[in-house]
């Protein structure tokens, strides 16, 4: 049963119609008496909650309603319904609770789409690991607890579409999570389209998302597809999105929101059924409170969150990657896979990897590259990592956290100052190496 609670009764009715054509009871309260007195005496599944039930336009009888309901029904998901300029007040419901909102006038498929999420993420059945084999991992290496972890998570929400937001460092996976959440979800016969957000300079933003027409601008000499229209009915896959600037938060909300864009140069409105994960490295909370992220748009995004760890605390997995990495090498140039010393994979297993897979991998194929022999000793792999960065191989968190630094330090000496080059040489990007900078202090020649 869900519960629509609002003093309109044009908004009553028109969500009682629509919920009734999809199958769903109703309960209708047209103040907050009448809600309290529904949730004192049933269970519903989900509440449908108006912001405003007097002339005044505060949203505070919303928010004090949404905790009284949360009081006598805590695991029930409550949606709040306000008017666009009021998302602020929203954003501060979900503080209290909510578990997501909408806007009015709102898209009918939209909205179900949010309400079929809530109830399933809210559903026991939720919490069940699908039948063993149901669930592909195949292209994911490792069974470390950490990464069993974070895989778990990905298992009970991939058949659902709420938004998710994976974070991690640089190199740790995300956009292999984000192909298993789609390869695992009801969309997986659709496109997954990626977009680098941080490859997108702001003026060409809503050309790439949304399309445009021919002429829309100079330079447009036909019609364009955006990347929402590619994605309809699969996955977008929205990686660097702590890169975006607060220009294109905006925009990017609103199709999150409403579910419709518009093509550059063309006045019509087009419908989006996408299925939205985010990726960043960047500390969106920090962020948010810096106001250099809009706080309204990380709620939007991150209904879930998938941390990944980084490779330093998943150690037990390095040995199953650098396998996984030297058949994939060797198929590739059709050398014998050679074999790797009880010392050297100690030593593999004992460095900090601030790149992560991403450098692990580098450093394997270097070392690959450059040994032809058929068998891989610790001396090899430590000429190789030595003739780049030079570490100590202490494996304990104070010294991994010395050794992070210090391989910075050195990644900048040795390419002489330039810092894309170091950002290469540590397999990480150029934004993370500056994060690294700033967190340690170092200065950049």
């Amino acid at each position: 049963m869900i519960l629509i609670v609002d003093d309109d009764p044009a908004v009553r009715l028109s969500l009682k119609l629509l919920l009734s054509r999809n199958g769903f009871e109703t309960v209708l309260a047209a103040s907050p008496k009448e809600a309290m007195e529904t949730v004192r005496t049933e269970t519903p599944e989900l509440v449908m909650l108006d912001m405003n039930f007097s002339r005044a336009t505060t949203g505070e009888e919303g928010i004090t309603l949404l905790r009284q309901i949360k009081i006598f029904q805590p695991d029930t998901p409550v949606i709040l319904m306000t008017a666009w300029g009021s998302i602020p007040l929203a954003v501060e419901g979900i503080h209290a609770g909510a578990f997501d909102f909408i806007t009015k006038p709102w898209d009918n498929s939209a909205l179900l789409q949010r309400i079929n999420v809530a109830l399933e993420l809210n559903s026991p059945k939720t919490n069940v690991p699908l039948p063993a084999g149901r669930f592909d991992r195949s292209f994911i290496i490792g069974r470390s607890p950490a990464l069993m972890n974070v895989l778990d998570t990905v298992e009970r929400i991939a058949a659902t579409d709420a938004p998710v937001l994976i974070m991690g460092e640089n190199g740790t996976g995300k956009e292999l999570i984000a192909e298993a959440i789609h390869r695992n979800s009801r969309r997986k016969g659709k496109s997954m389209v990626k977009v680098n957000l941080g490859g997108i300079a702001s003026s060409l933003f809503e050309s790439e998302m949304f399309g445009h027409k021919k002429g829309a601008f100079t330079g447009a000499v036909a019609d364009r597809e955006g990347r929402f229209a590619m994605a309809d009915g699969g996955t977008i896959f929205l990686d660097e999105i702590g890169e975006l600037d607060l220009n294109c938060q905006v925009k990017l909300l609103r199709v999150l929101q409403e579910h419709t864009y518009e093509m550059l140069g063309d006045s019509r409105q087009r419908h989006t059924d996408v299925r939205v994960v985010c990726a960043t490295n960047a500390n969106l909370p920090a962020m948010v409170g810096k106001k250099t992220f809009r706080e309204d748009l990380f709620y939007r995004i991150n209904l879930i969150t998938v941390t990944l760890p980084p490779l330093r605390d998943r150690t037990e997995d390095i040995p199953l990657l650098v396998d996984h990495i030297m058949r994939e090498h060797c198929a590739q140039t059709g050398r014998p896979i050679p074999e790797i010393t009880p010392e050297a994979m100690a030593f593999l297993c004992s460095l900090p990897y601030p790149g992560n897979i991403r450098e692990l991998k580098n450093f394997i194929e270097r070392t690959l590259l450059v040994s032809p022999g058929d068998h891989l000793d610790e001396r090899e792999f430590r000429s190789q990592y030595d003739g780049a960065i030079p570490m100590p191989d202490s494996p304990t968190r104070s010294s991994l956290e010395m050794q992070e630094r210090e391989s910075v330090e050195q990644a900048i000496a040795h390419s002489g100052g330039n810092l894309t080059r170091a950002a290469a040489l540590l397999g990480i990007t150029r934004q993370s190496l500056y994060r690294r900078m700033e967190k340690y202090g170092i200065k950049g020649n």
